[in-house]
């Protein structure tokens, strides 16, 4: 886990506490928060896509928001067999087995979960002020 990913969850853990301590129930906000980020993610993700056929593009999915031990979570899948290979890169074979070059990865799914997790911050830290504004804070 890169030191980024840490602040931000330390933010986000900060602005939970400061909305649990004004009202209780605060999963809706979460649940909120989360649905909206993730739909931009999945914008991202597909905007980042290359597209020959639009298959892939076509491919990106948002899976359902489950509740677990540590919070709430929501996914953005690719069903794409091919979207790994796309993704992170691979290698160039030959028919006879011999590695010839690589392909380099573009990425879109990390570009998606970076912009998930700015977007995380940026709308819990607008749902703090608003709620700071409904409580006279």
């Amino acid at each position: 886990m890169n030191s980024n990913m840490r602040a931000n969850r330390a933010a986000i853990n900060k602005f939970r506490k400061e909305l649990k301590a004004m009202f209780g129930d605060i999963s809706k906000i979460d649940v909120k928060c989360l649905n909206k980020a993730v739909n931009i993610g999945l914008t991202v993700a597909k905007r980042n896509t290359k597209a020959r056929t639009g298959f892939m593009r076509r491919s990106w999915v948002i899976t359902p928001t489950t509740k677990t031990a540590r919070g709430i979570e929501k996914g953005i899948v690719n069903t794409a067999y091919y979207a790994p290979y796309v993704n992170y890169g691979h290698r160039i074979v030959t028919s006879d087995g011999r590695t010839v070059g690589w392909v380099p990865g573009q990425f879109m799914l990390e570009k998606a979960v970076h912009k998930v997790d700015k977007t995380l911050e940026q709308e819990f830290r607008k749902e703090v002020e608003r709620v700071n504004r409904r409580h006279d804070k």
